[in-house]
């Protein structure tokens, strides 16, 4: 092996190691952070801002346990119904993501091409998402419901209006950004929209859209677990939560896992669309040494 070779795979090591070195440090800090304060409270019985014992403040080793340890007597690990709990609900999120992003951008490529519409719609736009999600979410799902729509399908609806406006919103801002010479360049080719649209707006737009998206990505997984209680959905995230939270004086445990799930299915969907920005904008010039 050159040495090229050797100094190329150490530099891709070394930033892993480093990165993986940070994250080990973070989850340490926290876990003693979330233990340190339990103990304190507990030592000293303090009540503000509210009771710290076992039910309100479980210990983290207890909740990492209550993933190996089955609900109901001769049932299975919790951990099994929570990942198909966790896969349900990654169907809808991404459905709803996906629906939201190509809603999103394609309403912001109208919005860049007509002023008149962009300011008619654009109080609207930011006005919907003033509106509570736990608003909509009934009618939402039982007017889908009886046209016919499957409960996952309306839930993903609602994923996808959690997602469309961040998506909206920066894509415009991208598409605005391109350098205006380049305008007047292309201008001076007579080069039509079309041609504009995609060889100046929309590579300019690239590191908006993906900033957008990894806001969106986690937005679908909470637009997702919201969505199923009012669609009656008892096999995603959303129907384990509501469940376990019946029972949570009795085995708090159980809901603080689901909890941990949940944040995992969201880190896991950042993770894709931050993977896919590198793989997409590694060329561009922000990213090059």
């Amino acid at each position: 092996m050159s040495a090229v070779a050797v100094e190329t795979r150490q530099a891709r090591i070394v930033p892993a190691l480093g990165r993986l070195a940070t994250f080990v440090l973070v989850v340490a800090a926290l876990w003693g952070a979330w233990e340190g304060y339990k103990w304190l409270w507990e030592t000293t019985g303090w009540t503000w801002p509210f009771v710290v014992d076992d039910t309100t403040m479980p210990h983290i080793h207890d909740i990492l346990n209550a993933f190996r340890e089955p609900i109901t007597a001769g049932g299975p690990a919790l951990i099994h119904p929570l990942l198909d709990a966790a896969w349900f609900t990654a169907k809808e999120a991404l459905a709803g993501f996906v629906l939201g992003a190509v809603f999103g951008f394609a309403l912001a490529v109208a919005l860049v091409h007509s002023r008149l519409l962009e300011r008619g719609m654009l109080p609207y736009v930011v006005a919907s998402q003033t509106v509570p999600i736990l608003a909509i979410a009934p009618m939402v799902v039982i007017g889908l419901g009886s046209k016919g729509v499957d409960g996952w399908k309306a839930v993903s609806v609602l994923a996808a209006y959690l997602t469309f406006f961040p998506v909206a919103i920066n894509s415009l801002r991208g598409l605005k950004s391109a350098d205006p010479r380049a305008f007047e360049l292309l201008d001076s080719y007579a080069t039509t929209r079309w041609s504009v649209l995609w060889r100046l707006r929309v590579p300019a737009s690239l590191p908006y859209l993906f900033t957008a998206l990894k806001i969106s990505a986690t937005a679908s997984v909470i637009g997702a677990i919201i969505g199923e209680a009012p669609a009656s959905i008892q096999e995603g995230l959303g129907g384990a939560i509501v469940n376990f939270n019946q029972y949570y004086s009795l085995q708090p445990t159980a809901l603080w896992a689901t909890n941990i799930v949940c944040a995992v299915l969201g880190l896991v969907l950042f993770g894709l669309v931050a993977l896919t920005e590198r793989l997409v904008l590694r060329r561009a010039p922000e990213h090059v040494a």
